[in-house]
Order: structure tokens, then C-alpha cells, then sequence
């Protein structure tokens, strides 16, 4: 199999070259042009980020990429789907909302803003893909009824995942609620009970009262009812609400995968990582650390696995950013800093099921933009 192109843009300006205008030459160089968006509706997926987290990719890359889809004739539009767990975009007029306050509006960006999954996250398409983990994908109805999805990527840690970038935001993101579910169904949390101090922020938070105390005032979890869709580990400030790792966290990668397959199958594609405030947590959390490594670049490509595989290499041959939570750990020489951030998470399963699954190939050849 020959290597997928991936392009990247470091973030060195100079008079007359702004971040823009080498942003601009990056989705040019890396082909975007080759599609034909003539009276397309094409979904440009990105996360709007979480009240709170600041390390969401800038509206003023959104609008660029606009920008340049109206010029080739095309009606792009913003879009993402409701989440699974309580939050500011849990629904899509609370998710609006965030949307606005972080700067992504029709006079910011260019065009609307849809939540795919409308008002509660009901609305969705069955796509039938047979594979391993899913018969059918519930993807949110805005994407699946798009004619060309396009996919801005900030490229972060994650705790279940590993890392965060293509994959997981074509996968996850583009999932329904009831996807979302399905994806997280095999990943339950548990109650470290010796950490519990009783707040009940875990039980408030739950979206399917799957919480409450115990005969100890300790928070107890009925998996009868638990989604594993990780509100109680999202909300916990006691390290008490903790992922249960075992083979679930491989089964819910390989389950994104198959998701992002869902999305991108038959259509015109194309995805853009950006490697900055690469914080080690997603931007579904309230609140954004210290990035692992100094800000990287940008790289583009029509291959979501190449293109998260290249990330991930980038970020590893950076060294770490002083201050963060590598250097806290002392944890300053690491082949695999995500591996070393979350050391029960196997992210290379979710890039190896991809491949196997004909979504992308994880051999790349890095193309360097000027």
C-alpha cells in the first residue's frame, strides 16, 4: 500500500505571511481544491468547546475554511452533535449558546451553525456498515445528510482514547446521543469509595440515575442502568469517579472508528489536525491544562488515519512543555507521551482497526509546507 500524503505547517510567520495566508496555502497545497463543492452541502465538524476550556481551535481558521468552500461554489456549514453527558451542550439551544459565546456565529464564520443531532439529540440516520462492532451507525442527521464532510480537528489528549484528533472527532462526535451511547456502552466508570467525600455532584450530574448513596453515604453506581458515558469522571474533583480500564477502552476506540468510517464512507472528505494547546484532556471538560508540548502546526490530509498517525508522531518528537502534567510527573524522556499520560489506554488500536477497516492507511508521507 503506498503512503497517504499528509501536509503540515509549522506557526513561523513573517511580514507579509500570516497565519492565515500560510493556513490558506496548507489547505490549497494539500488538494482541497480537487473537490468539487459546486452546490454542495458540506458539514465542516469541529467542536465549539466546553464554557470554561479555551483551547478550542479559533473561529478565525473556521472562517478561512468557509471562505473557501463559498468560493468553490459550496454551502458549508458549522456543525456538531450533542453530547451524551449534562453539560452547556447537551442540547442543541444550550449548545447555540456556547457556540456564540466562543465566537462561532454567521458574521464570525461565515455561515450557520446546525447541531446535528437537533433539539435533544434525537434526530439521526441509520448508516449500515457491518462491521465488527456495529451494524448501524446513529450519526446525527445535519452530517449524514451532507453531501461533503470536512473535519477541523484540535489534536489533545484523552482519557479514554489516548489522544484526540480525526478519528475521535469524526467518531464520537459525529454520533448521535443514542451513538454516543452505543459507543460508551462498554466503558463503565467506578467509585474509588475511600476517595468519596459525599458531595453528590456525581448523582446531579448523571444523566439516567444511575447514582446514589449508599448505606455509607458513598457514591454507588447500578450498571444496570450506567451508559459509561462519563459525566460522574467528568464532574469528580475527589478522584473518586474513575474509568474502569479494561478491554472496553479498546472495544470504544475500535467503535469510533467504525463510527468515523460511518460518516466519511462514499463522500468526499477532508480533515485539518491543528497540533496547538495540545492540553492533555478533550475539550468536552470545563477547563483546559497546561499544554503537553509547545504549540506544533497544522496538517491536512484526505486520509483521517495518516493524518492522526503523523499527530501523534509530531507530538512525540516535540519535547514536553515545562509546567505541564509530564513535568510534573517527571516523566521528561517518553517514546509515547500519551501513553505515558493515560498508561491504560492503548491508542494504537483505535489507528490499527481503522486501517483494517479500509477507513484510511497509517503509513504517511509528511509533506512540509512553507
Amino acid at each position: 500500500m503506498s503512503k497517504s500524503k499528509v501536509y503540515f505547517m509549522n506557526l513561523r510567520t513573517k511580514p507579509g505571511r500570516n497565519l492565515i495566508h500560510k493556513f490558506n496555502s496548507l489547505l490549497i497545497q494539500s488538494g482541497i481544491k480537487k473537490i468539487d463543492f459546486k452546490d454542495k452541502f458540506t458539514a465542516i465538524k469541529i467542536h465549539f468547546g466546553e464554557p470554561g476550556n479555551l483551547a478550542y481551535i479559533r473561529p478565525n481558521y473556521a472562517a478561512q475554511v468557509v471562505n473557501l468552500i463559498k468560493e468553490l461554489g459550496g454551502r458549508p456549514f458549522l456543525t456538531d452533535a450533542n453530547t451524551l453527558y449534562s453539560g452547556k451542550r447537551a442540547n442543541a439551544l444550550d449548545h447555540l449558546q456556547t457556540a456564540y459565546q466562543h465566537g462561532f456565529n454567521p458574521l464570525t464564520v461565515g455561515c450557520h451553525i446546525v447541531i446535528a443531532d437537533g433539539i435533544k439529540g434525537t434526530s439521526y440516520r441509520e448508516i449500515e456498515i457491518n462491521k465488527k462492532h456495529c451494524s448501524k451507525a446513529k450519526i446525527g442527521t445535519a452530517i449524514a445528510d451532507a453531501d461533503i464532510v470536512i473535519s477541523m480537528n484540535h489534536f489533545k489528549g484523552h482519557d479514554m482514547t489516548g489522544f484526540g484528533g480525526a478519528l475521535k472527532n469524526l467518531g464520537m462526535g459525529c454520533g448521535s446521543r443514542g451513538g454516543k451511547m452505543e459507543m460508551h456502552s462498554a466503558s463503565k466508570p467506578w467509585i474509588k469509595k475511600v476517595n468519596c467525600v459525599s458531595c453528590g455532584q456525581c448523582i446531579s450530574h448523571c444523566p439516567v440515575n444511575a447514582i446514589s448513596f449508599d448505606e455509607n453515604k458513598k457514591a454507588d453506581i447500578d450498571y444496570d442502568k450506567c451508559i459509561g458515558c462519563g459525566q460522574c469522571v467528568a464532574v469528580c474533583r475527589h478522584d473518586a469517579s474513575l474509568v474502569k480500564w479494561d478491554e472496553a477502552a479498546d472495544i470504544a476506540n475500535e467503535k469510533i472508528a467504525e463510527y468515523a468510517y460511518a460518516v466519511v464512507n462514499n463522500k468526499p472528505n477532508f480533515h485539518i489536525n491543528f497540533i496547538m494547546n495540545v492540553s492533555p484532556n478533550c475539550d468536552c471538560w470545563a477547563y483546559n491544562d497546561v499544554p503537553i508540548v509547545p504549540d506544533i502546526g497544522i496538517a491536512a490530509s484526505f486520509d483521517p488515519v495518516a493524518l492522526d498517525m503523523a499527530s501523534v508522531d509530531l507530538v512525540n518528537k516535540t519535547p514536553i512543555a515545562k509546567g505541564c502534567e509530564l513535568d510534573e510527573k517527571h516523566i521528561h524522556e517518553c517514546d509515547d507521551k500519551f501513553n505515558s499520560l493515560y498508561i491504560n489506554t492503548n491508542w494504537k488500536c483505535g489507528i490499527e482497526h481503522a486501517e483494517k477497516i479500509g477507513l484510511g492507511n497509517k503509513n504517511y508521507e509528511l509533506v512540509v509546507i512553507k
